[in-house]
């Protein structure tokens, strides 16, 4: 039995039949949980992935990208011209795991340990988006909404179903709402803090009506910490 597949993993640690106990024998091991993060938006490469966690090492990364392909989260494909390099992207299981780290996500920011300063990758923003997104605030409003992150782009697509993300890798025409930062911490005060862009200091900049924008902004909304 290949080792990393799901039947040699479980009862590895904790001789346990409970499945939450076997989930973190799945994915519990150190930096495994945010290699999947990133490949919840689509394809990754080796590189990609390495430069996007910069405090994993490429002993580690291998070692968990074999772990969860042997696991069958993770599958291995050849990226369509003209990139045609190998890439690795998430199953349909291992889609499945999105809900699950959002009620992770929902759970642990509640806590006052939570840092909301430290770094956040652009797709892990894009991430908490639909993450923390309120449906009873949706009504009838639909959207097209491009976010730039320094490099990477991303379109949304609102509608009474949620908050649909997908990466982009060209300028995309047609959208309601554009929003622009450097980085994703550069969203947060006016996200997740209702700060004013000015009030930001500017780091984020709004194309399209204002209006509209602030009634996209007011959907998001962390929950109540404890105590």
């Amino acid at each position: 039995m290949p080792e990393g597949s799901p039947a040699a993993s479980h009862g590895r640690w904790y001789r346990d039949a409970c499945g939450a106990a076997f989930a973190m024998e799945l994915v519990g091991e150190r930096w495994t949980l945010p290699i999947v993060r990133e490949m919840m938006l689509g394809p990754r490469r080796f590189n990609g992935l390495r430069g996007a966690l910069p405090g994993l090492s490429a002993k580690v990364l291998t070692e968990r990208l074999g772990s969860l392909e042997a696991s069958g989260i993770v599958r291995r494909l050849t990226l369509p011209p003209p990139a045609s390099v190998q890439a690795y992207a998430l199953t349909e299981w291992g889609l499945a795991l999105e809900p699950v780290m959002q009620e992770l996500g929902r759970w642990a920011v509640r806590s006052p340990g939570h840092d909301p300063l430290l770094p956040l990758t652009p797709v892990a923003f894009m991430l908490s988006l639909r993450t923390m997104l309120m449906p009873d605030r949706i009504g009838d409003l639909a959207l097209r909404v491009v976010f730039d992150v320094g490099e990477a782009r991303f379109v949304g697509r609102l509608d009474r179903d949620g908050l649909k993300i997908e990466s982009a890798g060209e300028a995309l025409p047609g959208a309601d709402l554009r929003f622009s930062a450097e980085t994703a911490t550069d969203y947060l005060p006016v996200f997740y803090g209702k700060r004013s862009v000015e009030e930001a200091g500017g780091r984020l900049s709004v194309e399209g009506d204002e209006a509209l924008a602030r009634r996209f902004i007011d959907l998001f909304a962390l929950p109540a910490k404890l105590g």
